[in-house]
């Protein structure tokens, strides 16, 4: 067996039609003996098989097969090409493809000797001089054997040198086992290594000319090409380490700074969270840093001396309010609030009368074919009066409409018009639906998106009401009750308008409470002008000059508020009387021991 140390190793098989089949049987046999000879494996002599004709076809890559039995049975399953002699096409391939090291090649800062071993028996078809040279600069190693008819000019322009050690033609395939065995010499030749003192420190490594030094894994070659020096893994910057790279003979292990712990990744680092041990005894939020935890307050409150228990801040007297009439104070917030029969502004601090107030107005429109196309069209005026009402403006009253019929669509959003012009116009150029009549699938509509931020309502926090005014001229195909009980539970003021077959059952249920004052009906499309002054009353009260009252929503509060001060106030007294009436006690058993004192004296 070679003793020259790892090698990698590729036969190049002429396989033209001018190689007769026994001839080839020769050439396979010359392959396995040669194998025979060799430490194959993944880490000792790697072989790959190609063979060429007017194409080039791989058998097996370096890659594939590190045993010689499986060398062995994909040489003999090789099926000739039978073609022309495309020898350069051959070189250009094992230099492109076959020694690289997707293919299985040994990196060359390795040093491994990478051999190819063309044999041929005609002269080449194409041009081999330019591509061989590129080959051998490439650091690959040419064996040109040529057998019988084989071009001896082409063999040495292929050939690396010198050509005295690797140009050689068998005068017959007969011959060519024999020279198989002469040829493994070539190869092997003596472990260089064993014969002369090789210096090496680390490891040596012979090759068929030479020998060269290799060092242990951690260590590194030194300059002289014979000693070795432990390698500083964390040196380079590829280590991947987030925090620390500490190094050790050969590798290096990533450490993370205190207060950190080290992810199964071996490399990145991740805050020790030490909220999540449980004994924090914070009363709102606890928030981890490296080297601990402190205490955190919700908004609105304040962290206390002992750093863990919170209280609320009264935001009214902390902060510059800006509230016009008056501030109430809640838990981690505050609200402003206006005297009655007025509303708070879209600023959330400003009041206004109701003539200027600001709603968000939301109307949903029956278009289904009961309506008709005529009655539609008075529907749309109607809307058109009611928006007359209105002082329409970015920051005062908005519009929404939606149309309902089988289907649900909005025809525009409280932020689309910004004026009762824009908002007209829009209305005399919505389109009529017709078909079904789904009462609640338009309810669900209008809570789920209408009413959404996205789609132009202001934020509940601003205090701005929010109104659904529902019109309808038939009975629901669908079910009311459940979107009908969710609207008025999140806040908004449901008003029903019924004309026709609308169905009053089906009125009141849509109708917030109290439910008098908020759905109206009219026997047909032509008497429903009265409906729109009954809206007018009830939305704005003051203009209904005494004859509807709706109290303000602050009241109930400012009752309990002006409760609460007329009781602490008589309290107060009370104890300042109590307190008065024992001084009086005090001072007259006094002077009543005063008394007794100058009696005595006499």
């Amino acid at each position: 067996k070679c003793r020259t140390g790892p090698l990698d190793i590729v036969f190049v098989i002429d396989s033209s039609r001018s190689v007769r089949p026994f001839e080839f049987e020769t050439m396979r046999r010359f392959m396995m003996d040669i194998i025979g000879s060799l430490d194959v494996g993944p880490n000792a002599t790697r072989v790959g098989v190609i063979q060429y004709s007017s194409q080039v076809q791989n058998i097996f890559s370096l890659k594939t097969f590190f045993t010689r039995a499986d060398m062995e049975k994909a040489i003999n399953s090789i099926v000739p090409l039978a073609q022309g002699t495309m020898t350069g096409l051959a070189i250009q391939y094992v230099m492109n493809v076959a020694f690289t090291t997707q293919e299985g090649a040994r990196p060359l800062h390795k040093r491994i000797p990478r051999i190819a071993i063309i044999v041929t028996d005609g002269r080449p078809q194409d041009r081999v001089t330019e591509v061989a040279t590129q080959a051998r600069n490439a650091g690959i190693e040419i064996y040109a054997v040529g057998i019988q008819r084989a071009d001896m000019n082409s063999l040495r322009a292929m050939a690396s040198p010198p050509l005295e050690e690797h140009v050689f033609l068998v005068e017959s395939f007969e011959l060519i086992e024999q020279f198989g065995k002469q040829f493994q010499d070539k190869l092997c030749g003596v472990n260089t290594c064993m014969e002369q003192e090789h210096g090496c420190q680390h490891s040596c490594i012979s090759t068929p000319s030479s020998f060269y030094c290799e060092c242990n894994p951690g260590y590194r070659l030194n300059v002289d090409g014979k000693t070795c020096s432990p390698v500083n893994a964390c040196e380079d910057g590829r280590h991947g380490c987030q925090h620390q790279c500490v190094s050790t003979r050969g590798s290096y292990l990533c450490h993370c700074h205190a207060g950190y712990y080290l992810n199964q990744d071996k490399r990145s680092c991740s805050m020790i969270d030490y909220c999540s041990f449980g004994n924090h005894s914070c009363q709102h939020e606890c928030v981890s840093i490296p080297n601990g935890h402190y205490c955190r307050c919700r908004s609105g409150f304040t962290l206390q001396p002992d750093s863990k228990s919170c209280r609320a801040t009264d935001l009214c007297n902390g902060v510059d309010h800006g509230c016009e009439f008056k501030c109430v104070s809640m838990e981690g917030s505050y609200r402003c609030v206006c005297p009655e029969g007025q509303q708070l502004q879209a600023d959330g601090k400003a009041c206004s009368k109701c003539g200027a107030g600001h709603v968000d107005l939301v109307m949903v429109i029956d278009g289904s074919k009961s309506v008709r196309p005529q009655n539609f069209e008075l529907v749309k005026q109607f809307v058109n009066r009611i928006v007359d009402l209105l002082e329409v403006s970015p920051h005062g009253t908005r519009v929404g409409l939606v149309q309902y019929s089988s289907r649900v669509r909005t025809e525009f959003p409280l932020n689309k018009y910004h004026s009762a012009d824009e908002i007209k116009k829009a209305v005399m150029e919505v389109e009529y639906m017709e078909k079904g009549t789904m009462t609640g699938l338009a309810l669900k509509h209008m809570v789920e998106h209408s009413f959404s931020e996205l789609e132009g309502a202001r934020p509940l926090s601003h205090n701005v009401p929010r109104i659904g005014l529902v019109f309808t001229d038939g009975r629901s195909q669908d079910d009311i009750s459940e979107w009908a009980r969710r609207a008025k539970e999140s806040g908004i003021v449901m008003f029903a308008v019924g004309v026709g077959k609308a169905v009053e059952e089906e009125l009141r249920a849509i109708a917030s409470e109290p439910v008098e004052q908020h759905f109206s009906y009219s026997a047909d499309f032509t008497t429903m002008t009265h409906l729109v002054e009954n809206f007018k009353l009830n939305i704005c009260p003051e203009e209904g000059k005494g004859e509807t009252e709706i109290r303000s929503p602050c009241e109930c509060e400012a009752l309990v508020q002006f409760q609460t001060n007329t009781v602490a106030i008589l309290q107060s007294l009370t104890e300042k009387n109590i307190l008065w009436a024992c001084s009086l006690a005090q001072m007259t058993a006094r002077l009543e021991d005063l008394e007794k004192q100058i009696a005595n004296k006499k």
